[in-house]
């Protein structure tokens, strides 16, 4: 069993029809990939799937659970966390403010600050710094931080790597490998070389559809494929 699917799921924004029926199925752990080129709609699915806005039909199943139609605190206490696209932080708290949020007692498990510590350093040396005052690396990995901070079975991340300088996305790397051995990444990004050096699995969606899905070695391979679907030069 997968530990997410979309059957035949469609979102309308306003009066527009983002997803068409999308179908996907994100086997449990390691990282699947959503590519697509831009406006495609993988934003919008990440979104669906956190609740963030409703499908119009079909189904989102999170461990054999039915979630689509839940409002997003419910899903997320299902073990869902999302970082979005614009991060998601509180520029005006500290780390250590952001993260006690994130929380569901208002209180860290040692063991899990002490793995952030070891992921992330920078946000231990910036523990009582404010989140506006943090380089968009920091900032990221603060946001990944916060998605970390409680158990969970499925995190959703967009285009985390934008902006970021090649040091700071080599380090993302390491860190979401290491995630990865826990918990199950689903990953939006734009960055074709990031992304396969990350993903085990992966699909393709253009125009609101699923045009191609399987593992990330095999469509990494085939440049004629990446190409067609992704524009991406041979």
């Amino acid at each position: 069993m997968s530990l997410l699917s979309l059957e035949d799921v469609r979102t309308d924004i306003g009066q527009y029809a983002v997803l068409h029926c999308i179908s996907l199925e994100v086997p449990e752990g390691g990282v699947f990939v959503l590519l697509g080129r831009n406006g495609a709609g993988k934003t919008t699915t990440l979104r669906s799937i956190m609740g963030l806005w409703r499908p119009k039909a079909g189904a989102i199943r999170f461990q054999g659970e039915v979630i689509s139609g839940l409002h997003t605190a419910e899903i997320a206490r299902k073990g869902i966390a999302y970082v979005p696209e614009n991060m998601g932080i509180f520029g005006g708290l500290t780390v250590e403010e952001n993260l006690v949020l994130a929380t569901e007692k208002g209180k860290f498990d040692p063991d899990r600050l002490a793995r952030i510590y070891g992921l992330f350093p920078a946000l231990e040396q910036f523990w009582t710094k404010q989140a506006w005052s943090l380089s968009g690396g920091q900032k990221q990995m603060l946001a990944v931080a916060r998605a970390i901070v409680e158990p969970r079975a499925l995190i959703l991340i967009d285009e985390p790597t934008k902006g970021l300088a090649p040091s700071i996305v080599a380090a993302m790397a390491e860190a979401f490998r290491d995630i990865a051995r826990t918990t199950t990444i689903l990953l939006v990004e734009q960055n074709f070389h990031f992304a396969k050096s990350l993903g085990r699995d992966m699909a393709v969606i253009e125009d609101g559809r699923v045009v191609h899905s399987g593992t990330m070695a095999g469509f990494a391979a085939d440049a004629e494929l990446q190409n067609r679907l992704l524009g991406l030069a041979t």
